[in-house]
């Protein structure tokens, strides 16, 4: 018998259960309940217009973030909590500070848009409860990485960011959402179907294992940032999903034997938040422009591997640092080195009944030089048209050991063989180097499509292996951190 989904909203316990696993938020939203703030503008996560909060108990405690309604299906939504704009008016009627400040700087014009804005300022503002001072730059433009406005230029929507902690401060009762959403907290697997379409959330591994014994050809559904756009844009039918977004043993970060261990259902966020603590330099940048703020609060790090896509920005760095894929299946468990995952486009090396269940990523050695590089149109949310992972281990001048990966060159993440070998045993100087550029153009045969030609590819590909020399270098004449600097004021 199909559960229903139980959620808070407006103030209330909600209990959905006639609806099709794969509805969207957005849909429900608009169709259902008929609050129309939310807007559809892409569809596929991209624009903003839906953007609501979402809530969720993590250790106990209360958190939210933004995600993109468009692309989340309703069954996700069972014991969390949704915030629309339409929960930010006032019990008097007036406009909450994140609102008011938009009116004040003129933040809206034609007004689609404004919506999704006010939700991640919204975000932000809670973020930031009690502090009157302005949020940095940086802060402002992550917050709003995943809204786009044809009209303002943004000027006055950031004007607004900075202002909206001056006005007479609004308190979130953060309290009373979480006592409701400890009411709804499941032990055991909730089961929902509809139309003879099965969607499953286990809470445990051994749930899941046996929720995939029991539903072998069921989809694995993580963030849905990928899957929800083969419903809005391709009309696909998913059939059975299995959701591991409430997998506790999938939600961990540990350290063990030194490893990283991350669990497959680790957010994109959380999962760069944990590996920046070890490559702080040399993932900050990739993690700022992988996607937006809402696609990282929604996608995993775990989805983002198995999808495998040739231009995901997360496997280069993996593959180049030497991670380990752990795949699952019933009671057996195997470790692939990530690259071997790969066996050709869109095809991976998963048998039946087996799941990811985590990535093992290396921690810093000594001697180890580490960059990576995202080359794309625009610098938020935008698809790499090539990026770049290299990591070389230095013993005095020689390299004693070299991982070269890109994406976007390829029909999957590939490391750079020839190159690689090039570079083995031999000192770290630009006779060495021009011998790995040349390699490259043996290494990929890149395409050319909407978003680089295939020349341009392998010329970016060269130019970034030499900036990574120039960097590395032992002889350099300058800190990394200068011509970081200089590198990002040509750009």
């Amino acid at each position: 018998m199909s559960e229903a989904i139980l959620f808070y909203h407006h103030g209330a316990i909600q209990s959905v259960q006639e609806c099709a696993p794969t509805r969207t938020i957005l849909q429900y939203l608009r169709e259902d309940l008929h609050c129309t703030g939310s807007k559809e503008g892409c569809a596929e996560g991209d624009c903003g217009a839906c953007t609501v909060v979402i809530g969720e108990l993590q250790g106990g405690e209360l958190v939210l973030k933004t995600v993109n309604a468009c692309i989340q299906f309703m069954p996700t939504l069972d014991g969390k909590a949704l915030f629309t704009v339409e929960d930010l008016k006032q019990a008097d009627g007036s406009l909450h500070p994140a609102q008011q400040a938009m009116v004040d700087c003129h933040g809206s014009q034609c007004g689609f848009c404004t919506p999704g804005f006010v939700m991640s300022l919204w975000s932000l503002y809670l973020q930031r409860e009690g502090r009157p001072d302005a949020p940095a730059r940086r802060d402002i433009d992550t917050a709003l990485s995943g809204n786009l406005c044809r009209c303002t230029g943004y000027r006055p929507i950031i004007a607004a960011a900075q202002r909206m902690g001056q006005l007479p401060a609004v308190q979130f009762d953060r309290a009373a959402v979480a006592a409701a959403l400890h009411t709804l907290q499941r032990d055991q697997t909730f089961s929902y179907s509809h139309n003879g379409q099965a969607f499953v959330a286990p809470r445990t591994l051994a749930q899941l294992v046996a929720a995939r014994q029991t539903y072998p050809d069921a989809r694995i559904l993580a963030g849905a940032t990928d899957i929800g756009l083969w419903v809005t844009k391709q009309l696909r039918d998913l059939g059975d999903l299995i959701y591991i977004g409430q997998v506790t043993e999938l939600q961990a970060v540990t350290e063990q034997d030194g490893w990283l261990i991350i669990g497959a259902g680790v957010t994109l966020n959380d999962a760069y938040a944990a590996l920046c603590r070890h490559y702080p330099d040399e993932l900050a940048e990739l993690w700022q422009r992988f996607a937006s703020e809402p696609v990282r609060n929604a996608g995993t790090l775990g989805g983002n591997v198995a999808n495998g896509s040739p231009i995901g920005d997360s496997m280069p760095f993996l593959i180049a640092l030497g991670a380990e894929i752990v795949l699952h299946g019933g009671a057996s468990q195997r470790t692939l080195a990530l690259e071997d995952f790969y066996l050709g486009y869109q095809k991976n090396a998963l048998q039946a009944g087996e799941f990811v269940a985590a990535l093992r990523v290396p921690l810093p050695q000594a001697g180890l030089h580490f960059r990576t590089y995202k080359l794309a149109k625009r610098f938020d949310q935008d698809i790499s048209a090539v990026c770049a992972a290299f990591a070389i281990t230095l013993d005095g001048d020689t390299i004693r050991s070299a991982r070269i990966a890109f994406g976007g060159m390829a029909a999957t993440p590939k490391r750079a063989a020839k190159a690689e070998t090039t570079l083995q045993g031999r000192p770290w100087v630009e006779a060495t180097l021009q011998a790995a550029i040349a390699a490259l153009a043996q290494d990929y045969a890149p395409l050319s499509d909407l978003r680089a030609s295939d020349t341009y590819r392998m010329k970016v590909a060269q130019n970034l292996l030499r900036r990574f020399w120039l960097e590395t270098r032992p002889d350099s004449p300058l800190p990394p951190q200068a011509l970081n600097v200089f590198f990002k004021e040509a750009r």
